[in-house]
């Protein structure tokens, strides 16, 4: 019986893949993995304890509220990540600005990190599955110094590690530096991540489409073009696709990189610009689904490309399988 890989063990292992990094890239990913964990053991109790369920009477950047538990993974995110010393700042949906991190260890940290601590998070009273989405730049800034915004405002294509982890019937870490994509399962009984799912590589063409239909009246037509070929017997199955909407971007994209599939958040008359953000939301997701074989745009232009304008930038939002992304993206070109 051939032995399984930890996530740390695998981390280790994958050390040679970045020699200019001399390790500090595997110890912010294990901080990473740390305040999963963490976060995992107060989402699984959250029907349990009143002190995590519920609003914060708080509301977000985003003019969201803000949920108790959205507080706690930001601060456990922010805790693990500071104490290592290889992150000189973070950014996060959960705070207006940037933060820069103001020990003499941090300064010296050679990494930012923009996250969205808990994605989907008014489904936790609901039992829906909810994530973090995460993703690694190296700095601009000189070392020694604060953080600064422009360490923050990088297009997707300067990320060097991003993923996100599920919060599900079980609980999974799904990351990539750059060669590949890898899954990780949390192994509750002893509190480890192994490997559960190498090389993931997303089918080219899927069945399955992802957008909240709600919105259906508000999208522009190519949009609804799209849709209604998906609904049709007239498409590449020659059957209607499944329509499957969680309505937590991590579930929803988790299962159409698995299965193949496309998830769609376009824009919309009351959001015409999007309403996913670029920066921890788009980017992340679009590195992981380029790195499986898949591809992500904004409809108009490949996600990755895009030249960040503000910290909480909103685009619109197609990624999963290559040729549903390349199918929709040449109906609204045209």
């Amino acid at each position: 019986m051939n032995r399984v890989i930890t996530l740390g063990e695998f981390i280790i292992s994958r050390q040679g893949d970045f020699p200019y990094a001399k390790g500090e890239l595997s110890s912010l990913l294990s901080a990473i993995r740390l305040a999963a964990k963490v976060v995992n053991r107060e989402v699984n109790r959250a029907g349990l304890s009143i002190d995590i369920l519920g609003s914060a009477h708080n509301h977000n950047i985003q003019g969201e509220e803000q949920q108790k538990l959205d507080v706690y993974a930001d601060e456990q995110f922010m805790a693990s990540l500071m104490a290592r010393g290889e992150v000189c700042g973070m950014a996060s949906e959960e705070n207006e600005n940037f933060i820069s991190f103001d020990t003499p260890l941090a300064r010296s940290g050679k990494y930012v990190v923009l996250i969205d601590p808990l994605d989907g998070s008014s489904n936790i009273d609901v039992n829906v599955s909810i994530g973090t989405i995460f993703s690694v730049y190296r700095r601009i800034s000189p070392i020694g110094q604060l953080a600064s915004l422009e360490d923050f405002m990088q297009p997707g294509t300067e990320q060097v590690a991003a993923g996100y982890i599920i919060y599900g019937s079980s609980t999974m870490l799904v990351y990539s530096t750059g060669y590949g994509v890898h899954g990780f399962t949390l192994d509750p009984s002893i509190g480890t991540f192994f490997l559960s799912h190498p090389h993931i590589r997303i089918p080219e063409l899927g069945c399955i489409y992802s957008v909240n239909e709600g919105n259906y009246m508000g999208f522009d037509s190519p949009v609804q073009d799209y849709i209604n070929y998906c609904r049709s017997h007239d498409n590449d199955h020659e059957k209607p696709y499944s329509s499957r909407y969680i309505g937590s971007l991590v579930a929803d994209f988790h299962r159409n990189l698995l299965k193949g599939g496309i998830y769609m958040y376009p824009a919309t008359t009351k959001d015409p610009n999007g309403k996913l953000r670029l920066l921890y939301e788009c980017n992340p997701l679009a590195f992981i689904a380029e790195q499986a074989g898949g591809a992500a745009s904004t409809g108009y232009e490949r996600i990755l490309d895009i030249n960040p304008k503000t910290l909480h930038q909103r685009v619109p939002f197609f990624v999963g399988s290559k040729d549903m992304v390349e199918r929709i993206s040449s109906m609204m070109k045209k």
